[in-house]
C-alpha cells in the first residue's frame, strides 16, 4: 500500500463522499432557483417533484455512506443485514436498468463485513453503466463472513486502479480510497479480498473472520 496515514485516507474518503453528493445537492439548489422565478402552476409542480427526488437521493446517499465509510450501525459489533439491504436498494432506486438479487444466509454481520458488502455493491452498481443484474450474497461459514457481489451486464466498466487498490497496490486517490479502505479492513481482520473482471461480469469476493472488530 502507498506510504500514507489514516488522516490522509480519511481526507480522501471525505473528498469521495462530497464528489458523489455534489450532483443531487446541486440539483436541489438549481430547483430552488427555478422555483423562485417560475410562475406557471404546472412547471412549479414539476419543480417540486424534482426537489423531492433530489432530496431523497441526497438522503439515501448520506445514509449509505454513513454505514459504508463511517461508524453507523449502533453500539454493538454487528449490524442487521436488512439495514444494508435497504441502503443498497435505495441507492439503486428508480434505475430500472439494474435488477438486484439477494441471497442472505445470515441476519447479522460484523460492521467490517457490512462495509465490505456495501462498498462492493457500490462498485458493482458503478460497473453497470448500461444496466444489468447485481447479485449480492452473504453468509457466515466456519466462523467467517463470506461476501460475494457479482455485476453482470454489457460492457462492464471497472477502473483497474480500483482493482489494484483492492490488492493494496497503486496510487492512493479520492477515487481509489474506498478500495484501499477495504484492503486495510481485510488485512486488519485477517481476511482477504478477491476480484475478477470480464467484458460482461465483475466478481467481488471477501472473507472476513467474524471475531474481527474492524
Amino acid at each position: 500500500m502507498p506510504d500514507t496515514d489514516p488522516v490522509q485516507l480519511a481526507s480522501l474518503l471525505c473528498s469521495k463522499l462530497c464528489h458523489d453528493l455534489l450532483s443531487p445537492v446541486g440539483a436541489l439548489t438549481n430547483g430552488l432557483e427555478l422555483l423562485t422565478d417560475e410562475k406557471d402552476p404546472e412547471m412549479r409542480e414539476r419543480c417540486f417533484e424534482l426537489l423531492e427526488q433530489s432530496a431523497r437521493i441526497s438522503t439515501d446517499k448520506l445514509k449509505f455512506f454513513r454505514l459504508a465509510f463511517g461508524a453507523a450501525g449502533g453500539f454493538g459489533d454487528a449490524v442487521d443485514v436488512s439495514e444494508a439491504q435497504a441502503l443498497v436498494d435505495a441507492l439503486v432506486g428508480a434505475n430500472e436498468r439494474i435488477t438486484v438479487n439477494w441471497a442472505l444466509g445470515s441476519d447479522r454481520l460484523s460492521k467490517g463485513a457490512i462495509k465490505l458488502l456495501l462498498n462492493f455493491a457500490q462498485m458493482g452498481i458503478e460497473a453497470l453503466v448500461r444496466g444489468g443484474t447485481l447479485d449480492i450474497g452473504a453468509e457466515i461459514r466456519d466462523g467467517a463472513a463470506e461476501i460475494v457481489v457479482r455485476a453482470t451486464g454489457p460492457r462492464i466498466a471497472f477502473d483497474e486502479t480500483i482493482g489494484a487498490a483492492l490488492d493494496g497496490m497503486g496510487e492512493l486517490t479520492a477515487r481509489t480510497a474506498p478500495a484501499f479502505m477495504l484492503y486495510e479492513l481485510a488485512q486488519a481482520g485477517d481476511g482477504g479480498i478477491q476480484y475478477q473482471k470480464t467484458d460482461e461480469a465483475l466478481l467481488l469476493g471477501a472473507v472476513l473472520p467474524e471475531q474481527s472488530r474492524v
